[in-house]
């Protein structure tokens, strides 16, 4: 028999007041000394605690919460394939509890109550997401207070001290390009000082870039940042050059053990203790760029996806800036995606700032990915039939599985051609193509505030409003929304002024310029993130 708890999924919760569960007073002596262990066991688990599961793509976030202890813990795994949930009590959102014939009575009883019991169950949960969300908002709060009000930091007492680290921690990895994954050469995105190679269709500063090249990308610049100083009793900020996101990526497809995957970051993690600095503040000014996913340098101890190299006690201080970030870490910060776009010149910006703002825009809604046949919580089908089935070509579906998406001048032709860009959850909350769309002045269309909102607060707003739409991903999930027939009801006059907000405000500090860059009106995302960095290190002397 099953007792099945229902399951909240990701969005903006609302607050519920839990209410204290009460069985009847002539009921409960009755039964209760009559419960079988593991029955009595798991409902007292689940008055004692609750529990939240996010889930996003193939991405899983169980959040358990004791109210005795005031605690959230959170287990997070996901991406890889044929990837198990390691939560052995967790079967299709149903718990399974073998139970004696002897006790059908107190069984009976219980599934009685058992829906006083699933209320509760479900307003725990409702508070306890609404917690978690606080705590979130709270840090990105905090975050956005390192931001800089001027827009050039100066370099006054404010140095930056390049670690010269050995080979194998970076250049090394750059050079195994060519084994990295054994279905693509990866050599050619790391062309050009890692921006790839040219797409001249699309003009002038349009590269190949891949969406895991931030890690050289950044190092190319902070190699070439103003405030670099080569002594390191000059400096406030260290920044540590480790490619930890290619040391990841090319373990993915081999049959290797953990403990490989994790020699380099052990490596690593002991030559920094070598190091006068990192012993000086425990790492505290020390910042890495890691170009893969937060939940990818996060492996837990029944997962073989990734390395262990945030779990560590060492790297526990450090500041670390991600392109998604786990939203219950502190010194996890999120930066941009890499997009395909590099400009030289503020001039450049100027130029595609008028070419798409002049755009003809000639589709409502488009969407560019694909199906996830295998995460059936996915919200994606059920857009990509809204989408196919629309009147009069109001939408128009990539398909991204089958190659459509291999060529990035399709997929930013097509975000320049329309007016609302879908960005449903794939793998993981975060998408490369939300930057792509407002690179292209398409609006994003957001299912999951995992997906931007709670990610990026040093380059986009804190009013999400200015620049996206927000969509419940439950209501698309239950057939309560027909998202093109939302967005067909938004005025021209809403969507002309968010898109200038994009193209004038956000689109410049969304940018990563190129590695001998002269930006001197716009501030790119190197530039911001940067500065922000300098001022936290500043403040916290």
């Amino acid at each position: 028999m099953a007792i099945s708890m229902s399951k909240k999924k990701s969005r903006l919760p609302k607050r519920v007041e839990a209410k204290e569960l009460t069985f009847s007073d002539s009921i409960l002596p009755k039964f209760l000394y009559r419960i079988p262990t593991a029955l009595l066991l798991l409902i007292l688990l689940f008055l004692w605690s609750s529990s939240t599961t996010i889930i996003s793509g193939n991405i899983v976030h169980v959040c358990l919460s004791s109210r005795k202890l005031n605690n959230l813990y959170c287990l997070s795994a996901g991406t890889q394939p044929n990837f198990e949930i390691p939560i052995s009590l967790i079967n299709n959102g149903s718990v399974n509890v073998d139970i004696e014939s002897s006790t059908k009575e107190v069984v009976d009883v219980v599934l009685d109550n058992l829906p006083v019991l699933e209320n509760k169950i479900a307003q725990d949960r409702d508070e306890e997401v609404a917690n978690a969300v606080k705590v979130v908002e709270e840090q990105l709060t905090l975050h956005r207070s390192w931001v800089r009000d001027t827009n050039h930091a100066t370099c006054d007492g404010r140095g930056i001290f390049v670690y010269e680290l050995p080979p194998k921690f970076n250049k090394d990895l750059v050079a195994q390009c060519g084994d990295m994954i054994p279905w693509v050469d990866f050599c050619k995105f790391f062309s050009n000082g890692a921006l790839g190679e040219p797409i001249t269709k699309l003009g002038k500063g349009w590269y190949q870039t891949h969406q895991y090249s931030l890690e050289p990308i950044f190092h190319a610049r902070v190699l070439k940042h103003p405030c670099r100083v080569y002594n390191e009793n000059e400096a406030k900020l260290f920044y540590v050059p480790f490619y930890g996101g290619l040391d990841i990526l090319r373990w993915h497809f081999k049959n290797v053990s953990n403990d490989v995957k994790d020699t380099l970051a052990l490596d690593l993690v002991k030559w920094l203790e070598s190091q006068r600095p990192w012993v000086r503040n425990s790492g505290k000014d020390h910042v890495f760029v890691l170009g893969k996913i937060s939940w990818d340098f996060r492996r837990k101890s029944s997962s073989s996806w990734g390395t262990r190299l945030l779990e560590l006690d060492q790297m526990q201080n450090p500041m670390k800036l991600l392109i998604e970030r786990q939203p219950w870490h502190i010194n996890d910060i999120g930066v941009p995606h890499p997009t395909h776009f590099h400009p030289h010149s503020d001039d450049d910006i100027i130029a595609w700032q008028l070419k798409i703002i002049r755009s003809n825009r000639r589709s409502l809604v488009s969407f560019a990915g694909a199906a996830r046949p295998g995460a059936p919580e996915n919200i994606r089908s059920v857009l990509i039939k809204q989408c196919t089935l629309a009147d009069n070509g109001r939408c128009r579906f990539l398909n991204c599985s089958s190659s459509g998406c291999d060529q990035p001048e399709m997929v930013i032709e097509l975000f320049m051609e329309s007016e609302f860009c879908l960005q449903p959850p794939g793998d993981s909350p975060t998408r490369k193509s939300v930057f792509d769309s407002l690179v292209s002045g398409c609006i994003p269309v957001l299912f999951d505030p995992f997906t931007a909102y709670y990610q990026y607060p040093w380059h986009l707003p804190q009013d999400h409003d200015r620049y996206s739409v927000f969509i419940d991903q439950e209501e698309v999930r239950e057939m309560k929304m027909n998202v093109v027939e939302r967005l067909m009801k938004i005025p021209v006059r809403e969507r002309d002024d968010m898109r200038r907000y994009i193209v004038y405000e956000l689109l410049p500090g969304l940018l990563y310029g190129d590695s001998s860059s002269e930006l001197e009106k716009f501030q790119d995302a190197f530039s911001v993130t940067m500065n922000n960095l300098l001022e936290r290190v500043s403040r916290f002397e």
